[in-house]
């Protein structure tokens, strides 16, 4: 059966699976990359607090390394691991609801697949939707 042979229903929630499949990627994508910074900057501050106040310590910015305030840098690091890390949590409660609405939306279709195969629509076509729950 080609894509056009579809009841317009099933084509509607093929495609709203299809749009929660890419925005579950896209946070996925955009969570992993924000642990990572996470753990780069925790790092970052392991080093920084093994060093001395007298210790000349650098940061960059853009391609430049520039002379910084060890004790300013500590809390400029804390900030920024602090504003990751919730943007990880807030993330995270993206990617839940996504999944929720995948499997939703999976779901659905499988009874509406299920129901138009047993031909238990009310219409007597087998490609109407079912009744609305």
């Amino acid at each position: 059966m080609s894509e056009q042979e579809l009841p317009p229903w099933l084509r509607e929630q093929l495609a709203r699976l299809q749009q929660l499949q890419q925005n579950l990627q896209a946070i996925m994508m955009q969570k992993q990359q924000v642990e990572l910074e996470v753990s780069e900057t925790e790092r970052a501050l392991e080093e920084l607090k093994k060093t001395t106040a007298d210790d000349t310590v650098y940061k960059l910015a853009g391609p430049l390394l520039v002379k910084s305030n060890r004790d300013n840098l500590i809390k400029e690091l804390e900030e920024k691991k602090e504003l990751s890390s919730t943007r990880t949590v807030v993330l995270g409660k993206q990617e839940s609801r996504v999944k929720e609405n995948l499997k939703e939306v999976e779901s659905k279709i499988n009874q509406m697949m299920h129901m138009a195969q047993s031909g238990s629509s009310p219409s007597g076509n087998k490609f109407s939707p079912p009744p609305s729950s």
